[in-house]
């Protein structure tokens, strides 16, 4: 029983709660920096690159589908041809950002 009295005594003293309030910052500050702002960025960069999809553009689907713009439409889909006279409207949306970036990555180097 008197363990108890002594740990009771110990979380009453003045200054533990501030302790945890530092605490309790340090893992918001720490899973906003390792988290959230890095979602956030990888966000605005699909955003920016959703945006700026032009006809020509060889790209990836998220479904796996290679092709190449052939038409962009105001209502946010793209016609994409994915083999010489086959097109498929699709959502911008569909568009894999970072599948994208490996094939014109790999395209370039060859």
């Amino acid at each position: 029983m008197n363990h108890y009295f002594v740990l009771l005594q110990t979380a009453q003293q003045p200054g533990f709660g501030g302790f945890q309030f530092i605490f309790l910052g340090l893992m918001i500050l720490v899973f906003w920096l390792f988290f959230i702002r890095p979602q956030a960025k990888k966000q605005k960069q699909q955003k920016t690159f959703i945006e700026n999809l032009n006809k020509g553009d060889k790209v990836v689907t998220i479904a796996g589908i290679h092709g190449k713009i052939n038409k962009v439409n105001d209502d946010g889909t793209i016609e994409l041809e994915v083999s010489p006279g086959s097109y498929i409207k699709i959502e911008k949306s569909a568009i894999s950002l970072e599948w994208t970036n490996q094939l014109n990555k790999t395209a370039t180097t060859k």
